[in-house]
This record gives structure tokens, sequence and C-alpha cells, in this order.
């Protein structure tokens, strides 16, 4: 454990839904929800004016349409999400080489090891607290300068009580947790505020009849290994005293890359799997080649109608990022499975991965069998890049597709935002991150003026706006 709160914990506040009302004035101060949007779609982020009634990350959709009827209920844009992360991370890392970015809104950084660690190695603990303090609140200024949007920052001497911290200081706020305050902090929280203690975890605890961390601490580790198990059990001990010696592991390597989709309507004809394998692959190739790695194993997920699960992979002789041939590959592992009764999800993935992609004859010849085949036709369809299901039933659509959320431009009205579209009609809000709220238009889906349009960069705070 650390003398001074050296680890910093960074979540952007709300990130997708902040997002969403950064970049639409009409939307701010009301509710956003941001998530899958069909039957079976799950809430991914809800701004906090949602969070009022009620709605929650990972609910899903139906509930929350039934708590917030009149939220505005938008499709993620991934892409202007990226943009701001990569921003954000980037700041994160001006303060230390040691950050560690756990999502796209999310990362710890280890201040010990960067610009102030000399001076932090000198302090003492008063000293090393209110410079700490300092830094934290000027990378939360600094952040809300360049993107209008909040984040909340926890500070600890361990990656626990950092976490711990933020997520006590949201929204918008700064939690310190000095050397020796841990077990304080920690007391009064469920059990479920520990790393590793999910819903199952829980259960065995509270049969103990222990519903707090300070109840777990008080247990000694051999009665927590007898209800846990050693390693769990040794684990949970530690961390309900507050002790944690995580290290900050910057670059985190992913050892897979995979997509996946749910459909609202069950794909019952092989042609239909057959085409969303091809989409799958092409976007699973694009989040390969945005890392800059290949792989070896293709793997393919089915979930059938009964919501049995069902994986199978194959491995290549070299490493590959060449859409045609892992959705070739998945093709081949479809013919596996039964589609009997019908598919609901479908995933696309590759893991063992690589830094280089090995050009070899096996790439080349079945490439070239893809394409005499006429599989490979629709590995480049870049209109998908995080796009929802094709279609209900899993079709290729015949026409364009508006999302409620995505960037349109028009050759009258300029830029704006797709706010629902349905029976030949798409509904569009012109406005921009630094305009006043738009008026609304109806235009026909196939109107030839209006297009799909990139993200706009949000508008950064004047100086007259700060706080």
């Amino acid at each position: 454990m650390r003398p001074l709160p050296s680890i910093l914990h960074l979540d952007m506040d709300a990130f997708f839904a902040s997002v969403e009302q950064a970049a639409k004035p009409s939307l701010r101060g009301k509710p956003v929800i941001v998530g899958g949007l069909g039957q079976r779609g799950v809430v991914s982020t809800c701004s906090y004016e949602a969070r009022v009634f009620g709605v929650r990350s990972a609910m899903a959709m139906a509930v929350a349409r039934r708590l917030c009827p009149n939220a505005a209920y938008l499709w993620p844009r991934f892409v202007a999400y990226r943009e701001i992360s990569e921003l954000v991370m980037a700041m994160l890392r001006e303060l230390s080489p040691l950050v560690e970015q756990l999502s796209v809104d999310e990362a710890y950084v280890d201040l010990a090891a960067g610009l102030y660690g000399p001076v932090l190695a000198e302090a003492t603990l008063a000293e090393g607290v209110e410079l700490i303090r300092a830094i934290a609140e000027d990378l939360r200024a600094d952040i809300e300068r360049a993107t209008g949007l909040t984040a909340s920052v926890g500070a600890a001497s361990s990656k626990l009580m950092a976490k711990i911290g933020s997520e006590q200081a949201k929204p918008n706020g700064l939690v310190l947790v000095t050397p020796g305050q841990e077990r304080a902090v920690l007391g009064p929280l469920s059990v479920r505020a520990l790393p590793g203690v999910g819903p199952a975890t829980e259960q065995a605890l509270r049969r103990a009849g222990l519903l707090t961390v300070a109840e777990v601490a008080d247990q000694s580790e051999e009665e927590l290994v007898r209800l846990l198990g050693r390693a769990h059990g040794s684990g949970v001990a530690l961390m309900a005293r507050g002790l944690d010696g995580r290290a900050v592991v910057p670059d985190r390597d992913a050892k897979s890359v995979s997509v996946e989709d749910t459909y609202e309507v069950d794909l019952m004809e092989r042609d239909q799997v057959l085409f969303e394998l091809d989409r799958l692959a092409a976007r699973c190739v694009r989040r390969l080649k945005a890392a800059g790695r290949s792989g070896r194993t293709v793997v393919i997920k089915v979930r059938r109608f009964d919501f049995s699960t069902l994986t199978r992979s194959e491995t290549l002789p070299g490493p590959t990022d060449d859409a045609r041939v892992i959705a070739g590959t998945a093709r081949r592992l479809a013919g596996q499975v039964s589609l009997a009764g019908g598919i609901r999800l479908l995933g696309v993935g590759v893991s063992q991965l690589a830094e280089y992609t090995q050009e070899d004859l096996f790439a080349q010849a079945a490439a070239e069998l893809a394409e005499q085949e006429g599989e490979g036709d629709d590995e480049s369809d870049e209109s998908d890049a995080e796009a929802p299901p094709t279609a209900a039933a899993g079709q290729p659509f015949r026409e364009q597709v508006w999302l409620p959320g995505q960037d349109v431009v028009h050759a009258e009205h300029g830029r704006g935002w797709v706010q629902g579209s349905g029976v030949g009609r798409v509904t569009v809000r012109f406005e921009t991150p630094d305009s006043p709220p738009g008026r609304v238009r109806t235009f026909r889906i196939e109107d030839p003026a209006l297009t799909p349009a990139e993200p706009l960069p949000l508008r950064p705070r004047g100086p007259s706006e700060q706080p």
C-alpha cells in the first residue's frame, strides 16, 4: 500500500448520453437513453435526467421505455465516442506513462510514475494530498474545457479505493481517500462494492448474515475461505480490509476481437445466417485493423431459439486480417451448426492475435475461392460500421436506413441528426453542437439531398462559460 493517494481512477459521467447531449442542443437537460432499440435491446448508458425515472445501464430497453416513455432513445454513435475517448486518454498520458484504460470512458493513472513523481516522493502526507487534489481538479477542468463533458475522479493509495472514490464522486466530483481511511470508507458499503463479488458470491455471504463490507472484514480469512473457496475467499478478505497491491498496468493486451448481434426476429434461413456472418466479419476486421492486429483463430458464436449457445472455431495456418478469409472461415464453421428452430444471436471473433499479418498462400487461395463462389461480395459494406442488425428477418436493406441519433447532412438545410423514421419518412432536427436548438423537418427516406455524415467535434467551452 502506498503512503500517498497517488492512484487516480477517472470515469466519464454518463458518457454516451453526455456526448449525445453535448452534440445535440435540443437534448440538453432532458432524459436521453442510448442503446439497442429493438425489442431485445439493452440500455448502454442513460443520462442523469433519465435515472430519476429508475432507468439504469444494462436494463432491458423495453423496461426503460415503460419507465421513461418521453426520453430520447438513440442508437450509439461509436465513432464519436472513440474520438472523445482518445482525446481524454491522451490528457491522462500527459500526467503519467502508466495509464490503464479499462473501457472507452474509464482508466487508472499512476501519478507517482509521471511528471509529478519526484515531487510526490519528497512530499509529506499533507503536501502530497493537496498536490494530488490540485492535479485531479485541474484534470477534470481540462477535460470539461476541451470536450464540454464532466468526469468523476477518485484518488487513493490503491486501485480498489480509487475506484470506490470515483463512484462516490459521481456525478462531476472528486473523492480523495487518504491512507488509513480505507476501512471507514468501505465499511458501510454493500458487499457488491468489492471487485469480484457478483450475485452468486453476494448470496453466499448473505446466507451467512454478511451484508456490508464491514461485516465481511470482521470475519477471519479462514471463515471466508470456508464460505467462498480458497482463492476467492482470500481475495475477498483482503479487499474487505482495503488491502490491494495491484499495480497500474498500461496497454492491457486484448486476447481477442469480436462482434455480435441479437436479432429481433430469429433467423430461419441459411442464406440469412451467411449474410449476417459476412457483415459481422467485416465489422470484426475493421476493429482488428483499428488496433493494428491480426489473428489466427476464427470463432463463431451461435445462440439458438431455445437460448442454447454454441461456439465453433478454426485455427488458420497464419494470422490474417483479410475479411474475405475470416468471412469464409465463419461460413464454413456455420455449416457445423444446426439452424433448426431459428437463430437469435450471431457473433464472429478472432483470437491468437498478432501484431502483423502473414501474407500466405492459404489466405490468397481462400480469398480467390470466396470470390469464385460469390461469397465475398458483401465484405466491404462500410455502411455497416457499428450498425444494428440489418433487418428484422436478417435480410439486407433495399433502401437507406436512418437510425435515431445518426449524423446527417442535407444539401439545403445543412447538418443535423435523425430523430426517427418510418412509413417511408425520416424526421431530422437541424442543429450542431455550437448552435441553438434547431428546427425539425421531414423527408422521404430516399431523398437524394439527405446523406449520412461524420460526427462533428463537440463545442469547447468559452472562457466566460468556465465554472
